[in-house]
């Protein structure tokens, strides 16, 4: 009977030991199999594998588990460990976080010296206040059961277009499709009409001409399949890439974890975040030039629209700092777009010799993500 007893002991012990290495996360991510996201994704999966040797697995549900507007509830309520979260979608639940999601434009205004390196600058920007200069930030996710581990985007947004557009007048009466509030702001500064819709309805709003354009970045018209009904494109203006929290975790899956566990996710997740800014500004030029060889015409802001456009990110800090105030009570507004500024100034210097995702990912790795202390983050 103690033999007996013994082998039974063994054969459980054994049972947990496999279950425990079988773990499986899943994460949630809204954009479709074929988007480069999804790629990146598979590949932070990867990551998890490798770095555990095995212990953490992560299964990728695109388009399927949860979409963008289920995903941050969805994580919340734990029908994922891991979600693709747009907080600009939820301006009510992550109003601090927000602020400096909704600056994006600022971008614009650094010039020449960003230019091609957008996404590279805003993330790093982005990920390093979020982390250590908003604490209210991580309260907001805290209150949506999340762990924020990091923000992603791609290359800056533009204007995809069924029609020319290079003026102001090109744009005045017409609806544009956004996908978040500053470029709300600008459509109806420059004299349009915002329209707001889901992402999948974005190729028959296009094709149907109940949208003159879409503000979008140019590796999108592959992610979303819209190259047959892109007629002209004009790259120069809002400009502003859209961060995400890309890899959010459930404060119940985080907290389940071993300090060593935590560690590794973080690593994994400086890789997606340096990941998705590469690969779309890996594309960015690919996708316009084989846009233009279909037929697709390029083309550019005239000095009156980038002018007024210039004029528009300015004045837009003021209100976004106003605003956040009377309708969500940041009381801190006007002193985050400032910190937020001179992050920017300092990650478009740290970029500037970047040549490879290594060393992009190295780069976060060192300057942001290593600094994270895990024994009292999200817990």
């Amino acid at each position: 009977m103690k033999r007996l007893m013994i082998m039974a002991l063994a054969i459980l012990s054994g049972v947990a030991a496999l279950s425990a290495e079988a773990r499986t996360l899943r994460y949630a991510i809204g954009h479709p199999p074929s988007s480069f996201v999804v790629d990146v994704a598979k590949q932070y999966a990867e990551s998890v594998s490798e770095l555990s040797d095995g212990d953490l697995k992560v299964r990728v549900f695109p388009m399927s588990l949860l979409n963008f507007a289920e995903t941050s509830g969805g994580l919340r309520d734990g029908m994922a460990d891991i979600g693709f979260v747009l907080t600009s979608y939820f301006p009510a639940e992550f109003p601090h976080s927000n602020v400096a999601v909704e600056s994006s434009m600022l971008l614009g205004l650094l010039g020449d010296k960003v230019r091609g390196k957008e996404g590279m600058v805003f993330m790093g920007a982005l990920s390093e206040f979020t982390f250590f200069h908003c604490p209210e930030c991580n309260q907001e996710f805290a209150k949506q059961n999340q762990v924020y581990t990091g923000s992603t985007g791609g290359s800056s947004y533009g204007l995809v277009c069924n029609r020319p557009v290079e003026s102001a007048a090109d744009l005045n009466g017409m609806r544009l499709r956004v996908g978040a509030a500053n470029w709300s702001r600008w459509t109806e500064a420059v004299g349009a009409s915002p329209v707001t819709m889901s992402a999948n309805e974005m190729y028959e709003a296009l094709s149907q001409g109940v949208v003159g354009c879409i503000v979008l970045a140019s590796p999108e018209i592959h992610n979303f399949g819209l190259a047959d009904v892109v007629t002209d494109i004009n790259m120069d203006v809002p400009g502003g890439p859209m961060p995400v929290a890309g890899t959010n975790i459930n404060a119940d899956t985080w907290k389940s974890l071993s300090a060593q566990q935590r560690t590794l996710m973080l690593r994994a997740a400086s890789a997606f975040t340096a990941g998705i800014p590469w690969i779309y500004h890996q594309h960015e030029d690919r996708i316009l030039a084989e846009a233009e060889q279909r037929g697709v015409s390029i083309h550019h802001a005239d000095q009156d629209l980038v002018a007024k456009t210039n004029a528009f990110i300015e004045k837009d800090m003021d209100f976004i700092a106003t605003d956040y105030q009377k309708r969500y009570n940041v009381s801190r507004g006007e002193e985050m777009i400032t910190d937020f500024r001179e992050l920017l100034e300092k990650w478009a210097g740290l970029v500037q010799d970047v040549d490879s995702e290594q060393q992009l990912v190295d780069l976060y790795w060192d300057e942001i993500f290593s600094k994270v202390d895990v024994s009292k983050h999200g817990l």
